[in-house]
């Protein structure tokens, strides 16, 4: 797969400001051979044929395609990741349903084993099950441990035994407990010795589920911290073959349109960054990256009259406009789906440490900044308006500075107060300098910058940890995406871009 910054022989795809790419034909029958290179040019369709529409096993194989992607991202780019046990509400419908019929079963198990001669039937199901599920523990070393397993729970003698009446229920439990204390994580041991004193078989069996289900759980989180590593060397290639796979799949809100022409949320997002950068060129060119928000030109009206923005710094300000998105008036990019909910708590966090940092500013000019910076101070300050200033006072006391006069106290409350509207004064030099700082953390080689602009520093600790998080995510992104951000930039919104100017790379 080309990367962004290498040079690619020109090809005779239909648009020269495409992404470099074989012939279609070639290119198909390339990946009918090595199906692990993915296609970063997009067939070329007709812009007149009919927007497709899916069946609704393709709408089913999609969604599972999706599912796959969003959980091998997920363990690339979360290092917590981890699957957990699903707890419902104890009221909701789904609680409900599911302890209805797990006490049904559970009951006509009892009823079975009570009833004279004793009914079997389920509870041979039942051992089957745990049979299985023990064997899917095992590691392919376990082959001596696996032939003990088969030998110990063989269904078929279970089978004769029970026909007989000579089955040993609590025999069986106390070999399958003592493999469950073989195969367990430490974790578990607690729980796998609390069941060897249930002497109710049926609760007995109902616990042993409830604790393989567990043990299934930490298998396959062990197996995920094991594969992580070769994820994410594989991660960028994986990602980019299944969405160029997806885009040829799904229909576009534009008729006749596939590929990077699909694209129509990545594309305005693009715009609306190449027209605040242009704008903000003529009146900060020192600072093209950090500004204000603009009026977003039309599509294809971007602005001429000062010259032509970098793709790098158009990109970097649509990474910027992220954190200060309205969810319901503007569409997320198609091509940052996966990390929304992730980019959302960054711009949560981003918000509630400019409130923090605005609100300590204020109380410092207030009240001096010998009380500021006394031991543990800053953090009696994370409340708003008539905390901070029950705060204030009593640490004014405790350290015998002259006690709030009503005018000081007033102007406290106020200027805190006020933090809360968008266009304070304080809160918007605070924000201001927050994606300051941010914005230097796009690229990794930027990722240990420790230097905090003025006013930063009680919320450093915070900062720094929000800003790799960020740069982080970012990071990876540009990677996955690049060369589809490159097309967009190439054909619509950047036509004009010069290679030196920084098109061909990132």
């Amino acid at each position: 797969m080309p990367n962004p910054g290498e040079e690619t022989p020109p090809s005779d795809c239909s648009d020269p400001e495409s992404v470099p790419c074989r012939p279609r034909k070639a290119r198909q029958a390339q990946e009918s051979h090595d199906g692990d290179v993915p296609s970063l040019c997009p067939p070329q369709l007709p812009t007149s044929s009919p927007p497709r529409v899916l069946s609704m096993a393709e709408l089913l194989e999609t969604a599972q395609e999706v599912s796959k992607m969003t959980i091998a991202h997920e363990i690339v780019v979360n290092r917590d990741f981890k699957l957990q046990e699903v707890n419902f509400s104890p009221n909701s419908l789904e609680s409900r349903v599911k302890e209805t019929l797990h006490k049904a079963f559970w009951d006509s198990l009892k009823e079975q084993l009570s009833a004279s001669p004793p009914d079997y039937t389920h509870v041979i199901q039942l051992l089957q099950e745990i049979k299985e599920t023990i064997l899917s523990l095992l590691l392919p070393r376990h082959s001596r441990l696996r032939g003990q397993i088969e030998e110990a729970l063989d269904m078929e003698l279970i089978r004769q035994e029970a026909e007989h009446g000579a089955l040993d229920i609590p025999n069986l439990t106390m070999y399958i407990l003592g493999t469950m204390a073989m195969l367990c994580a430490p974790v578990r041991d607690e729980e796998v010795q609390r069941l060897r004193g249930v002497t109710d078989p049926v609760q007995l069996l109902r616990e042993i589920f409830r604790v393989l289900d567990l043990m299934k759980m930490d298998m396959v989180n062990f197996t995920i911290q094991s594969l992580r590593p070769h994820l994410q060397d594989h991660s960028v290639q994986y990602e980019q073959k299944k969405f160029q796979e997806l885009l040829v799949k799904l229909p576009s809100e534009r008729v006749g349109k596939e590929g990077e022409d699909s694209l129509d949320h990545t594309t305005e997002w693009l715009h609306k960054a190449a027209a605040e950068v242009s704008a903000s060129s003529l009146s900060s060119p020192s600072h093209p990256e950090v500004h204000g928000s603009p009026a977003p030109l039309s599509r294809g009206a971007v602005s001429r009259s000062s010259s032509t923005p970098s793709p790098m710094s158009v990109l970097n300000q649509g990474y910027m406009n992220l954190l200060r998105w309205e969810p319901g008036i503007e569409k997320y990019p198609e091509t940052l789906l996966m990390d929304q909910a992730r980019l959302q708590e960054v711009q949560l966090q981003v918000n509630q440490l400019t409130i923090i940092a605005a609100v300590l500013l204020v109380s410092s000019s207030v009240c001096g900044s010998a009380l500021f910076s006394s031991p543990g101070f800053g953090e009696a300050l994370l409340d708003i308006s008539n905390h901070v200033h029950q705060e204030v006072s009593e640490a004014l006391l405790q350290l015998g500075y002259p006690a709030f006069t009503s005018d000081k106290s007033a102007s406290l409350k106020g200027q805190i107060r006020s933090i809360a509207e968008e266009d304070n004064a304080v809160r918007s030099v605070i924000e201001q300098r927050i994606h300051s700082f941010l914005s230097l953390h796009l690229s990794p080689s930027a990722q240990n910058s420790r230097s905090l602009p003025k006013g930063l520093a009680p919320i450093q600790e915070e900062l720094l940890e929000v800003s790799h998080r960020f740069g982080s995510v970012i990071y990876h992104n540009r990677q996955v995406y690049g060369p589809y951000y490159l097309a967009i930039l190439k054909k619509v919104v950047l036509p004009g871009a010069e290679p030196e100017a920084g098109i061909d790379s990132f």
